[in-house]
């Protein structure tokens, strides 16, 4: 959540630029006005269309002269990281055991600022209509992954700081969106060592997930699960997944 300064002789405004116009598209504005896009990064106009024809000469959006769309190349960016990056490769192969021997999709993910990125799973049958793809995003407060990672970070003011300043969006009515009782759940994940959330993200899906530490103590992500909850309690799913998934991370520790 915070960086290290950088020196002002370092930093390239014009590739800060040039990187908010890209995170300004989403499902809500996939096409836009050079004006759309000044206003959704605080450019002007003039200086949001310079931007958008240098991306599309570059191959990164395609427009028709009056709006503009993301192209299939800005997957390179993304997924650059998951060929690079050591992380996904380590846990792949306990993933595949862990699925194996809970017969359920698993995860790991980090945080990257307040929200929850996967960057690993391996799943099962049912994958797509209780799980998440790679690179999926959501509200951290809203995933047991999110959850574990928050509830693990050594200031924990500054998660509430952030969440008296955010605005929850309801995806289920079950969405917990109470500050004072979303903190009481991230410290019961400290104090538990594992966190469990359900139908938040969606109805009638539970996740479980506990911190993956380094052989520091470190928490570096978190290790998941997420299941249709059906007719199974809780505490019967905890029975059947818990151990697994600790000593899942506890196996992984030497790796990471």
């Amino acid at each position: 959540m915070t960086r290290p300064a950088l020196d002002k002789r370092d930093w390239i405004a014009g590739l800060e630029k040039g990187l908010a116009i890209l995170e300004s598209f989403d499902s809500e504005h996939a096409r836009m006005t050079p004006s759309q896009a000044a206003e959704r990064t605080g450019m002007t106009r003039t200086a949001a269309r310079r931007y958008l024809l240098t991306l599309e000469h570059l191959g990164y959006v395609q427009g028709d002269g009056k709006q503009f769309g993301l192209t299939p190349r800005v997957l390179r960016v993304g997924w650059s990281y998951f060929d690079s990056a050591r992380l996904p490769k380590l846990v792949q192969p306990y993933l595949q055991q862990l699925s194996a021997v809970i017969n359920e999709s698993v995860y790991v993910s980090v945080l990257d600022e307040w929200e929850l990125v996967f960057i690993a799973r391996n799943g099962t049958s049912r994958v797509m209509t209780t799980g998440f793809v790679l690179g999926a995003r959501v509200p951290a407060p809203l995933a047991s992954p999110g959850v574990v990672l928050l509830a693990y970070r050594p200031e924990m003011d500054s998660v509430r700081v952030w969440l008296d300043g955010t605005e929850l969006t309801p995806f289920t009515p079950h969405t917990l969106t109470n500050k004072t009782r979303l903190m009481e759940t991230i410290r019961q994940a400290r104090a538990d060592g594992f966190a469990v959330i359900e139908q938040q993200l969606q109805i009638g899906v539970r996740g479980i997930a506990v911190p993956l530490k380094n052989r520091h103590g470190e928490v570096v992500a978190a290790l998941s699960t997420n299941m249709p909850m059906g007719k199974e309690k809780t505490e019967a799913a905890l029975g059947r997944v818990l151990q697994p998934l600790q000593e899942t991370a506890l196996a992984m520790l030497n790796v990471l």
